[in-house]
């Protein structure tokens, strides 16, 4: 198996699961099972390493005979239940009829007084009842078989002496006493089942600490493989790729292109789009003269003519498209029929009855021959029908004096189409949905049958103004060819971004991803 096929964001997901899991079931279930455990809370000198008139009675430590004591300690001592199972009086590890369970032997020193301080829960008193193992003996405390459950615990407070070593050598001041000698244990529990010294649980447990650091690392290693596999997800390709046909897919393809290059410097892309058919009429045409330059890939608005038998399609996107008119229009919503009438030259201005806008002249923006924005809106607007030849240059006047009727004009391109529209009062144009958007600010995207443009209502049937985006090549194109990697990369991961990005949707988040159409396609309403 190749490294590159490996899952590795699988693997590491895994391990994040699965490592926790058996760290919990190491320390709670294994480890933790069954364990009794102590702890040193105090071991100190009752003398004072400074002189201090306010010691009172502990310059008084007497024995019960009233000697005074040699050299006096404290040691504070925590017994208790810390693992994950209850500890009965018989899990002691010790002979039945032995009823002290643990003892505590203090080296160089000997016991002057103990007594049981604190218990964590009070059910625990008759466990310490005279008789049942709780005493003194050759220095050594006795402490006796104590039923503890899980965290149950209790403490014991003993005064101590020192034991002269032998020569008569006594601990010198500042010099720390050898450490208390606990023996005990229980059946079944952790290891051997001795008693084990437990840590203050104040900070952060080490173990703690080594498994968030160990996530941590997982986390880290899952967003480095995660962005190593979007930049292998494009699957690079070297050569030269001339894009031709829509100018509304341009600011789709100008960003692909820039991000494909980004991770494939060695892809050299030109982009000259006119428009959807004028881009099939070249790839044809460089097609069938056997062209030996760059590759060629045209993009349309909708299919190209079917004269063209070798060019091949690829569906890229959903594309929505919008009226536009400028703000002086005073319109935000027309019915088909008011569209079809408007650019039928039948309504001239914006204050007629039947539209009710502002009381300006009606100006119509269309595209140009081939353009496939223009047969969109001809084909699912205009209900098959097309539109009057122009008759203005600038939009805003005659070109020849004695013209009569609508003042039309055309654009070659969507945005000269919009900054047409946004620069002549009482002007209406169409556009894709993403530029449109760009200007709305200047701009009003006009409804219609009072239907913003939105997937939703294409589906429902209810907007009409869409189509199909499609890429074309001339015959099948190599798998290995650059031609073939860029269509790949429109329709991966970071490609649909782009494309969504810009008001379009990509083909597979369709219910009809294979010819990339809405649940039901809305049928338009023919011309009067």
């Amino acid at each position: 198996m190749e490294v590159d096929s490996i899952p590795w964001d699988v693997i590491l997901a895994i391990f994040g699961v699965v490592v926790p899991i058996v760290a919990a079931l190491y320390e709670f279930v294994l480890v933790g099972r069954k364990r009794l455990g102590y702890r040193i809370q105090m071991d100190t000198t009752a003398t004072d390493t400074v002189h201090s008139e306010h010691a009172g009675a502990l310059h008084q430590l007497r024995q019960g005979n009233g000697t005074l004591l040699v050299d006096p300690s404290f040691v504070l001592l925590r017994i208790e239940n810390s693992g994950a199972i209850n500890i009965d009086s018989n899990d002691y590890a010790v002979l039945d009829d032995d009823k002290v369970g643990i003892r505590v032997n203090f080296p160089g020193r000997t016991v002057a007084g103990a007594v049981v301080t604190e218990l964590s829960d009070d059910f625990l008193r008759p466990s310490f009842a005279e008789g049942l193992g709780l005493g003194v003996r050759d220095g050594v405390i006795e402490l006796p078989k104590v039923p503890l459950n899980r965290a149950a615990h209790y403490k014991v407070l003993a005064a101590l002496e020192a034991i002269p070593e032998d020569g008569g050598r006594r601990r010198r001041e500042g010099e720390a006493f050898e450490a208390p000698r606990i023996v005990g244990g229980i059946k079944g529990g952790v290891g051997s089942g001795g008693i084990q010294e437990t840590k203050s649980r104040t900070g952060t447990p080490i173990q703690a600490v080594s498994l968030v650091c160990f996530l941590v690392l997982v986390i880290i290693a899952q967003f480095i493989v995660s962005v190593s596999g979007t930049e292998s997800a494009v699957d690079c390709a070297k050569g030269e790729l001339t894009l031709i046909g829509s100018t509304a897919f341009r600011p789709v393809l100008d960003d692909a292109v820039g991000e494909y290059r980004t991770t494939c410097p060695d892809a050299d892309f030109t982009i000259e789009t006119e428009s959807s058919g004028k881009g099939a009429i070249r790839l044809n045409k460089v097609g069938e003269d056997d062209y030996e330059g760059p590759d060629l890939l045209a993009f349309s608005d909708g299919t190209v003519s079917d004269t063209n038998p070798m060019l091949v399609p690829r569906p890229i996107a959903f594309s929505l498209f919008t009226l536009v008119a400028n703000k002086e229009a005073g319109v935000a919503n027309l019915s088909m029929e008011q569209i079809t009438r408007l650019f039928n030259g039948e309504i001239a201005n914006w204050n007629d009855p039947s539209v009710g806008g502002s009381d300006r002249p009606v100006h119509l923006v269309d595209r140009e021959g081939g353009s496939g924005t223009r047969g969109v809106f001809e084909e699912r607007v205009l209900g098959g029908g097309g539109t009057a030849t122009d008759n203005s240059e600038d939009c805003k006047t005659y070109t020849h004096e004695g013209t009569k009727g609508v003042i039309r004009c055309r654009r070659g391109s969507t945005e000269d189409v919009l900054n047409a529209v946004e620069d002549t009062p009482g002007a209406i144009g169409y556009s894709e949905i993403g530029l449109a958007k760009a200007h709305e600010k200047d701009l009003t995207l006009v409804s219609i049958g009072n239907q913003q443009a939105s997937l939703e209502a294409a589906d429902q049937g209810v907007y009409p103004f869409w189509e199909t985006e499609y890429a074309y090549t001339y015959g099948k194109v190599s798998a290995d060819s650059l031609t073939a990697s860029f269509l790949r990369y429109l329709t991966n991961e970071v490609g649909k971004d782009i494309v969504r990005d810009h008001g379009h949707h990509p083909c597979d988040e369709l219910e009809k991803p294979v010819v990339c159409r809405p649940v039901e396609e809305p049928t338009p309403t023919p011309s009067p």
